[in-house]
């Protein structure tokens, strides 16, 4: 298991990654890890989990749009302040969902 302290190379990508994700856009962790062309959704979400407070991590979703578990209400208020497009209390992924271009808004 890694040290807390400072993060591993992948994690400094992912990282990077969430970082440029447009204020009302979304990734999903898989979305994250197929861009960077390594890990997969558990080691985004490990990421997440363990050094992405410092980042906008409400901009990180399920692949249904769901927010992650324990910080739904965190992240609505997030994506609501944001103009995120929404379907209930999901990210509406057809809408919301960057790609990873910088001009890109969907």
């Amino acid at each position: 298991m890694e040290s807390v302290g400072h993060p591993t190379p992948y994690a400094e990508r992912v990282l990077d990654l969430v970082e440029r994700i447009p204020p009302g856009m979304v990734m999903s962790y898989g979305d994250i890890a197929e861009y960077l062309g390594e890990g997969g959704p558990r080691q985004v979400g490990r990421v997440m989990s363990v050094w992405g407070g410092g980042v906008p991590w409400w901009r990180v979703v399920h692949a249904d749009g769901s927010p992650p578990p324990g910080h739904e209400q965190r992240c609505l208020a997030g994506w609501r302040q944001e103009g995120t497009p929404m379907r209930g209390t999901r990210a509406d992924m057809r809408v919301a969902r960057w790609d990873g271009r910088p001009e890109s808004t969907a």
